[in-house]
């Protein structure tokens, strides 16, 4: 929606044309790629689970299978909503992943806000 407004504000500006096609361009690239994480997201395979075990805490994707994950400090763990940030090992960069209180069983949502809270070894470094 932003990104539509950002286009709309470029074409009133008073840029010179080629100012204008060149942020036009990059909006609609960003367009386009953001429409494309949204339909990768709705795809079956990209359903993932989360899980703590001896190994530590383990995320699961259809073409990995268990990877182990770390996770960060400024993961958020509320009654209704858990923020997750985490890293892969072989990953720079940091992901999110919300789990809403719907998506899982009334027990199953409070034992992953508890171990969330209270697990020792949540943020500790991949090996």
């Amino acid at each position: 929606m932003f990104s539509v407004l950002a286009c709309v504000a470029v074409l009133w500006s008073a840029l010179q044309w080629f100012y204008k096609l060149g942020f036009l361009t990059l909006l609609l690239s960003q367009i386009i790629w953001q429409l494309r994480q949204l339909l990768q997201v709705q795809q079956p395979s990209q359903r993932r689970g989360l899980r703590c075990s001896e190994k530590g805490w383990q995320l699961w994707d259809a073409q990995r299978g268990w990877q182990s994950v770390q996770l960060r400090a400024d993961s958020i763990a509320t009654p209704t909503l858990v923020l997750l940030r985490y890293r892969r090992a072989d990953q720079w960069f940091y992901r999110t992943l919300l789990v809403a209180v719907d998506s899982l069983s009334a027990d199953s949502y409070r034992r992953l806000r508890v171990r969330l809270k209270f697990s020792r070894q949540r943020w500790r470094a991949l090996r």
